[in-house]
């Protein structure tokens, strides 16, 4: 490797190493749960809801920044599944998530712990290919990163996505929401 791309390199962890953490905004969304939202973004109101995220199911709450274009997201669905199959839940979700995009590719997941719950955690970038219309439209690159928790029969599902390309700006905030969310 080229000793100034190294140099580079190393320059940039260390920097990163030290940045502060991103300031995020405290919000109770029900009795046993508490988010941490960019002070930022905002409230995504129903009618943006059902045109962005089209479901039977509406989701908890969506937030999202001025621009419009990332989001954090919590929903809940119901569930046989208990804690204790985290290990199987983490192949079904994974091979899930597979299936909703054209490609992912996966740049962390475990199962790991927050506040003293355990969630099952993936990091990806998504990709969406026109695969109807004859190859027209761009594809459309995302990066993400979702956990799931289960609690009293509900998995809660956790997502915060971006453009793909503004993944090196907005990782970090990712890993902050994730890591400020307290479910009792």
């Amino acid at each position: 490797m080229n000793i100034r791309i190294l140099s580079f390199f190393l320059l940039t962890l260390a920097l990163t190493a030290f940045a502060p953490k991103p300031k995020l905004t405290t919000t109770k969304l029900a009795s046993n749960l508490t988010v941490g939202v960019p002070p930022t973004f905002v409230t995504m109101p129903d009618a943006g809801i059902a045109v962005k995220y089209p479901a039977p199911r509406k989701p908890l709450a969506v937030y999202t920044n001025p621009a419009g274009r990332v989001d954090f997201s919590v929903g809940t669905r119901p569930t046989t599944f208990e804690s204790m199959d985290y290990g199987v839940l983490i192949k079904i979700y994974k091979s899930s998530i597979q299936r909703l995009y054209s490609k992912v590719e996966f740049l962390k997941e475990d199962i790991r712990t927050v506040n003293g719950r355990d969630f099952i955690f993936f990091e990806f970038v998504s990709t969406v290919t026109d695969s109807k219309r004859s190859g027209q439209l761009a594809p459309i690159k995302k990066y993400q990163m979702v956990q799931y928790a289960i609690q009293a029969q509900q998995v809660y599902i956790f997502t915060f996505d971006a453009p793909a390309e503004e993944q090196a700006q907005w990782q970090p905030t990712a890993q902050a929401v994730m890591d400020a969310v307290v479910l009792k």
